[in-house]
């Protein structure tokens, strides 16, 4: 017996004796007069269990067979649900395994079986947090995740996603490599399926800003960020109309960063169930299963029902726009280089004032490469490397003359040959010395 029930049964015990009337203990329990009046009856008739619940202590009809609580735990103790938690887990036992449970009987069924353990949250510092923009596509945030996705059975992939701060809408695919090349695609993607939005809301990472670089003997000296040369997608944002923002904190950018968190416990989940183990199995499931579910489930209505987003028109190129671009110098002989080839401009693009003017070049994300002089793209060829010399067979080296004589050497020889001495015949032999050796 609790004590709001030994609370109530002084009250009717009170009521009972007649000391109170049985209007003032309804008052006072909060019940009717004739609840009341039932629980007098009940008092006399079972004493003081009269105000303990007839069905307190027996089990809910509701409750789970143990048949059943067997074959979830055993569905759920098998490898590839390891980590899974309630609510998770009851959306994939009911569409896999046909067992509907709710999530707050499946977190106590999980508990008891040592399967899940709720985790203690801290908060170690308190961010205010930003309140959502009112229209969709007046703001989307972009950026990057690097995860084991795949939990080893592959590649490293990376994870570039855009969520719009208004609604939450979620667009996202999976990559190789970040770079310059690979976030045009998804915003290529992006533009096409939902238009222009007003602005994109990212970090401060070289794709998006050149880096600042600061003389050696004056580090003193700062540069205006806006008269640095910008970076391929700010270049291309700036044709496409699409102002840039930057984050100067994670936290400032918790919307996706806590997209980030959900993908890498769901979104991993759902690959491991999926066996995904390439790329094209990872995005397949990412926009078959995990981008759908989220754009049902997590999305919110925006504060207003105008869509910020903006057509693209005729004035807008994205082949041209979202492509990697520089800018070269015509010759002479109407030919460029690029990447260590030469290209000829064809004589039915040559124009006055092409010669030793500088040309727009367009690498394109499909591999082709376009040339803009002006307001005119340029026909050009690739002109064949010239052809390499055959490499000559070397000539076995000369033996080496000895140095003639200097004249000093010849005067010398000649002095002493030149000179006479007696003849052999006349020589005398001193044998002293001889004995005496």
């Amino acid at each position: 017996m609790t004590q709001r029930d030994r609370d109530r049964l002084v009250v009717l015990k009170k009521a009972h004796k007649k000391l109170i009337t049985q209007r003032q203990a309804a008052e006072e329990l909060g019940l009717s007069d004739r609840q009341v009046r039932r629980l007098i009856v009940r008092l006399k008739e079972v004493g003081d269990r009269a105000v303990i619940h007839g069905l307190r202590g027996r089990s809910s009809n509701h409750r789970l067979s143990e048949d059943a609580r067997s074959k979830v735990i055993a569905v759920l103790s098998q490898k590839v649900y390891r980590g899974f938690g309630p609510t998770l887990a009851s959306e994939y036992l009911a569409k896999k395994h046909k067992l509907v449970i709710g999530r707050e009987a499946l977190r106590q069924i999980m508990i008891g079986a040592g399967l899940w353990r709720s985790r203690r949250q801290t908060i170690s510092t308190i961010h205010e947090w930003r309140p959502r923009r009112n229209s969709r596509g007046e703001m989307v945030q972009w950026d990057t995740s690097e995860h084991d996705w795949l939990e080893g059975r592959s590649e490293k992939l990376y994870l570039i996603s855009m969520i719009d701060d208004a609604t939450s809408q979620l667009t996202a695919r999976f990559v190789r490599s970040d770079s310059t090349e690979e976030n045009m695609r998804l915003l290529r993607s992006y533009l096409q399926q939902h238009g222009r939005p007003v602005a994109f809301y990212t970090d401060k990472a070289s794709l998006f800003v050149t880096t600042e670089k600061r003389l050696r003997d004056r580090p003193e000296v700062r540069v205006d960020p806006a008269l640095l040369p910008p970076t391929q997608i700010g270049r291309a944002l700036r044709e496409l109309g699409i102002t840039w923002i930057a984050a100067h904190s994670p936290q400032a950018k918790g919307r996706i960063e806590r997209s980030f968190g959900t993908a890498q416990d769901r979104l991993v989940k759902g690959l491991r169930v999926a066996r995904a183990s390439t790329i094209e199995q990872a995005n397949q499931y990412l926009e078959q299963e995990f981008l759908p579910w989220w754009n049902q489930h997590l999305v919110v209505i925006a504060a207003s029902p105008i869509d910020a987003h903006r057509e693209l028109d005729s004035s807008h190129n994205l082949d041209a726009s979202l492509s990697l671009v520089d800018t070269r110098q015509v010759a002479n002989d109407y030919t460029i280089r690029f990447e260590r080839k030469t290209y000829q401009i064809t004589r039915e693009s040559v124009r006055a004032g092409l010669r030793g003017a500088a040309v727009r070049i367009e690498a394109r994300l499909d591999g082709s490469l376009a040339v803009r002089f002006q307001d005119r793209y340029l026909a050009i060829r690739e002109c064949a490397p010239p052809a390499k010399p055959e490499p000559s067979i070397p000539k076995p080296p000369r033996p080496s003359k000895p140095p003639r004589p200097s004249e000093a050497y010849r005067q010398g020889q000649n002095t002493l040959l030149s000179a006479k001495s007696l003849p052999l015949w006349r020589a005398s032999i001193d044998r002293t010395r001889l004995a005496d050796s």
